[in-house]
Formats: C-alpha cells, sequence, structure tokens
C-alpha cells in the first residue's frame, strides 16, 4: 500500500495551487531562476527552479528588483510554480523536465555533448520564460574537488539559532556578512594548484537566499562553484527538512557524480560537519583526501547550539582513513593542510608601496605576503616583488 504524504506537504500543495491560479489571475508571469550545475563530459547536472513573480511594469516588481541587493527577505518574493513544465536545450539536445512540487528542476543529463569546462545551457518554460544556467563540466582525469559549508565556515550566520537565523538571512544585507578570514584565500589557493576542480559549496539554507550567498562569494573573492541548498518548509515525511540528511545525500550524490574525485570536505565544529564528515570518510574512504574544520569561538559556540565548546561526537567511526585539521581560521587551515594537500599560494595584493620616510630603500621579500625594507647598498634584483607570486607545496 502506498503511503500518503505527510498531512502539512498535503496542505502546502493544495495552497500552492490555489496561489498559482490566483497569482496568474492577477497578471503574475512565469520566471526560471538558474543555478549552477556540474558534472562531467558523460552527464551533467541542470538546477533551477520555475516561480511565478510580478510583472515587470508592477510597482512591486520593481521595487523588489531593486531591493533585492539590499535586504534578504526580497529574495522571497516569488511563488513556485508546481510541477511547471520546462525543455532543456544543449545544442540540439532538446530534454523535456517537469519542476517538481516546489517548482525545482534537478535533472542528469547523459550524452549531452559539451566539452570539459565552463557553459551555459538553456532552459525554456512552457510559458515562454527563458534563462541560460551554468554548467561546469569537469574533467574525467580530474582527482580533487572541494566540498564547503557556507553557515560559520565561510561567513558568520550564527545558524542554527531561529531568531539570530531569521535576522540574517531576511533582514541582513550580503555587506553587513562577515566573512570568516582567509577561507577565500585557501580555496584560491587549492584551485590554482588544482585548476579545473570542482568547488561545491553544500549549505542547508534555502535557496532563495542564493542571489545573496554568490554575491556574498563573488564579493570576498571565493572562486566560482556550484551551491547545493534545501527548501524551507514541510516535507512528505515531516514538517521541516533535516539538514543532517540533506548534507548526508549530498555526499553520497557527490560521490555517485563524480566517481573520480577525492574530496577535501571543509565544515565547522558548530553542527554536525565532523560527524558527517567522519562518517562519509569512513564509508567513503577513496573520495576523501582530509578534512579541514573550523574551529568556532566561544561565541559563537554558544550561539550555534547553547554551549561555549564543541559538541561531543555522538558517533565513533573507525578507522579513520582520511586527516582531519582543525584551525580557527582560513589561513591556520592552510598551513595545516599543506602537508596533505598541493597549494599555490598566490600574491592578493599589489605591488606594496614603500614608505614616505623610506624613498631610498629597495624591498625584498620575507614571506609571500610580508615585506620588509633592506639597504639599498645591497641591492637584490631576485628578491624584488612581483605582483603575483606563486610558490607550489607538496
Amino acid at each position: 500500500m502506498k503511503s500518503r504524504p505527510f498531512f502539512a506537504a498535503r496542505l502546502e500543495d493544495r495552497l500552492n495551487r490555489v496561489l498559482n491560479r490566483f497569482l496568474l489571475r492577477r497578471g503574475w508571469q512565469e520566471c526560471i531562476t538558474s543555478y549552477t550545475g556540474f558534472g562531467t563530459t558523460r552527464q551533467v547536472r541542470v538546477l533551477a527552479r520555475v516561480v511565478l513573480r510580478p510583472p515587470k511594469d508592477a510597482g512591486i516588481a520593481q521595487a523588489a528588483t531593486d531591493l533585492l541587493h539590499r535586504r534578504g527577505w526580497r529574495n522571497f518574493i516569488a511563488a513556485a510554480k508546481v510541477t511547471s513544465r520546462a525543455e532543456i536545450v544543449i545544442g540540439d539536445l532538446r530534454v523535456p523536465v517537469q519542476a517538481d512540487r516546489g517548482g525545482y528542476i534537478d535533472v542528469r543529463i547523459r550524452d549531452h555533448g559539451l566539452p570539459v569546462g565552463w557553459h551555459q545551457v538553456l532552459i525554456e518554460g512552457a510559458g515562454g520564460a527563458s534563462n541560460w544556467a551554468p554548467v561546469h563540466v569537469i574533467d574525467e582525469n580530474q582527482t580533487f574537488g572541494i566540498v564547503s559549508d557556507i553557515d560559520d565556515t565561510i561567513l558568520s550566520t550564527w545558524l542554527p539559532r531561529p531568531m539570530v537565523a531569521a535576522w540574517n538571512s531576511l533582514v541582513l544585507t550580503e555587506q553587513a556578512r562577515q566573512a570568516v578570514p582567509g577561507m577565500s584565500r585557501l580555496f584560491q589557493e587549492l584551485i590554482a594548484a588544482h585548476p579545473g576542480a570542482p568547488l561545491i559549496f553544500v549549505s542547508t539554507g534555502a535557496w532563495n537566499t542564493y542571489p545573496m550567498v554568490t554575491r556574498f562569494l563573488k564579493r570576498h573573492g571565493f572562486p566560482h562553484g556550484a551551491l547545493l541548498l534545501t527548501d524551507w518548509g514541510p516535507t512528505n515525511t515531516g514538517w521541516f527538512r533535516s539538514g543532517a540528511h540533506h548534507k548526508r545525500t549530498c555526499l553520497r550524490e557527490l560521490a555517485r557524480d563524480l566517481p573520480n574525485i577525492r574530496w577535501l570536505l571543509v565544515g565547522d565544529d558548530g553542527q554536525h560537519d565532523p560527524d558527517l564528515y567522519a562518517e562519509f570518510a569512513s564509508l567513503q574512504p577513496d573520495h576523501v583526501v582530509a578534512r579541514a574544520i573550523r574551529q568556532l569561538t566561544p561565541g559563537e559556540h554558544a550561539l550555534a547550539h547553547g554551549t561555549l565548546t564543541e559538541t561531543p561526537d555522538i558517533w565513533d567511526w573507525t578507522p579513520d582513513l582520511a586527516p582531519e585539521v582543525r584551525a580557527p581560521d582560513g589561513d591556520g587551515l592552510a598551513d595545516k593542510l599543506r602537508p596533505l594537500i598541493r597549494l599555490k599560494e598566490i600574491c592578493t595584493s599589489p605591488w606594496p608601496k614603500p614608505p614616505r620616510s623610506s624613498r631610498n630603500t629597495s624591498w625584498t621579500s620575507t614571506s609571500p605576503r610580508r615585506w620588509s625594507p633592506v639597504s639599498s647598498s645591497t641591492p637584490t634584483p631576485s628578491s624584488m616583488p612581483v605582483p603575483c607570486r606563486m610558490r607550489a607545496t607538496v
């Protein structure tokens, strides 16, 4: 006997259908929001969502567009167009798809014919809307990739405290959000040392925050990568989605879709990342190269789970095959990862300007990021700084 979905999910579906009919009568139009996809030359995963938005000439639509770059709650001005039909166009290939109960499109397309690199695929909705979706086609010979959490790992959102989470997600702008020091530099060095490696951000945040998160990543210099977020609201089994289940499912699917990749798993010790990563490393040892855990401050721990220290592990996974490193920021993690993973140090600032009091001095490098004056009587041309100095470390 087939079980029925949870009653809250059935209620949400009914409300969405009623809302769709009402908004369509009021002139709202179909719109396709595209997300970054990824895959290999054999198969790519395309992600998007079909929603209803106010017509462009409506005042609320203009206000939503203008303020989308300001307050996070503007990202939620949309209604899912449930079970909507669309087509994904890749060259001469046209693949019909249907959105799920939340308007989401998440399909895997085989024999697409795209070469290695970044591409754009066209998504055409049945209602006339269309949009281009970026897709990263990864080389079959690539063996390194990065999976990273977002909340409290690369930016401070203080999840999962409900009141603080709502404030950060619905009120604050991406300009007001704080980035964890050194994390963008760590990811830049990893990608520079492994060109073409996939970068996948996995978070329990809502898909509605996708525009804000991508703007934050670009603003703070993170390499371009795909996001795997979730949908708030009831599911077929309960009131809310399980964040741990979402991350566990994403890791399992990544191991299946990209079987040649060994992942660096980046997270924080404020929630369940250490346990989930240890579990995945034990069950899939061939798919994990290392685990990097950002250590939260006592204040962040208190906001995350009510205590001043990390919550004890509830799983005792043995054997522990993938090494784990911990540090409070990205620079500390980079120092501990260098013996395990190849990194390429990059210069993130232009040529240093000599201080006004020492215009007759030359400059020599004492480290890739620090410069100190030396006497002009001992010129050292080979030690002069370069705009982007790189050094590979194994």
